[in-house]
């Protein structure tokens, strides 16, 4: 299916924009020069977009009525703007550069595949060490073994990168600096295209040096260009709540807590969990072994549920520092946990 917008116009500053345009937004467009030219596109294209220079000409052929119509010019106070708009049948009038954003955002709704109802899990760790990181990169790899399209969101500048995490420090693609940057929507194949990738899982982390904080404006839209492209995000949060964290919480179909099972492990939740219960509805609690037992940590933690307990890896450092994450087969204890929770959080 024909998925390039059309664009009718002869002012070559015009289409220069638009060309710009569509390529920010991930999109190819097809371009007629005279309104007969874009006669035989004009039922097929997703959308048609008509520069102000050839409105006129165009309404003089009569082209059937479609939605999905925009008028585009460079002299929003031209007087026979809106006239035109009318006479073309386009649904509003695109000022640039005042509208471009919103150009931006037509030309990625247009150019998108069919998209994807992702779900997103936040995991998040009730003290430093706890193991967020590695649940996190389990359930990750877990999920894209079983060809579920997966995103590892790292969203902790002070976390150490969670691709070091999975070996991949080296590979190419883009990092969170490389994308705050940009404004607006972000289209969901550009995204998947920019990231490293490794199978069906691809990765967002921190490059190394200067750790700035996520802005909620990059933090919104990768998320909502992830959940349009990926079956499942799973977002690392740091445990200090920034507002990116707080754009991924409210987003979450569920969080994930990692409680140490010890007394100060379980008081440190208790903070943790306070910080967060305002952004998202469900808590679900995962524990290290320890000395509390799994009913007494739900108990003192507002009764949040206790889905499950992280097995022990005796040889879980030293995989770590080799770059090696934890088998993840069946059989083994870390898949069998990875597949339990994950049936619980993904819709049926």
């Amino acid at each position: 299916m024909n998925r390039r917008p059309l664009v009718i116009t002869e002012d070559r500053a015009l289409l220069d924009d638009l060309v710009r345009i569509a390529a920010a937004a991930g999109a190819q467009l097809d371009v007629a020069h005279a309104p007969a030219h874009a006669r035989p596109h004009w039922n097929l294209a997703p959308m048609v977009v008509v520069g102000a220079d050839l409105a006129d000409a165009l309404a003089a052929t009569a082209p059937p009525p479609r939605d999905r119509v925009l008028l585009v010019t460079h002299a929003a106070d031209d007087p026979d703007t809106w006239r035109r708009c009318v006479a073309v049948g386009a649904r509003t009038v695109i000022d640039l550069p005042a509208s471009e954003r919103r150009l931006v955002e037509e030309f990625a709704d247009i150019s998108e595949p069919e998209p994807r109802s992702g779900t997103l899990v936040c995991v998040i760790g009730g003290r430093g060490g706890a193991g967020a990181s590695v649940l996190s990169a389990g359930l990750a790899l877990h999920a894209s073994g079983a060809h579920l399209r997966t995103l590892l969101l790292d969203a902790d500048p002070l976390g150490g990168g969670i691709d070091a995490l999975l070996g991949q420090e080296e590979a190419q693609g883009a990092r969170w600096p490389d994308l705050v940057a940009r404004e607006g929507r972000v289209s969901s194949t550009a995204l998947r295209d920019a990231l490293p990738a490794f199978g069906d899982l691809a990765v967002l982390s921190f490059h190394r040096g200067d750790p700035r904080p996520i802005p909620a404006e990059a933090m919104r839209s990768v998320l909502e260009s992830g959940l349009r492209g990926f079956d499942l995000v799973i977002a690392d949060l740091p445990r200090h709540i920034d507002q990116a964290a707080v754009e991924a919480l409210t987003r979450a179909a569920g969080t994930l807590l990692v409680v140490c099972a010890d007394v100060r492990g379980v008081l440190s939740a208790a903070q943790v969990q306070e910080s967060i219960r305002h952004h998202t509805a469900d808590i679900r609690l995962v524990s290290r072994p320890g000395a509390i037992a799994p009913d007494t940590i739900s108990a003192s933690l507002d009764g949040a549920p206790h889905v499950a307990q992280i097995p022990d890896h005796p040889r879980l450092d030293a995989s770590l520092n080799r770059g090696e994450m934890p088998a993840l087969g069946p059989r083994t204890p870390l898949g069998r946990l990875c597949s339990t929770l994950l049936q619980d959080l993904l819709p049926a």
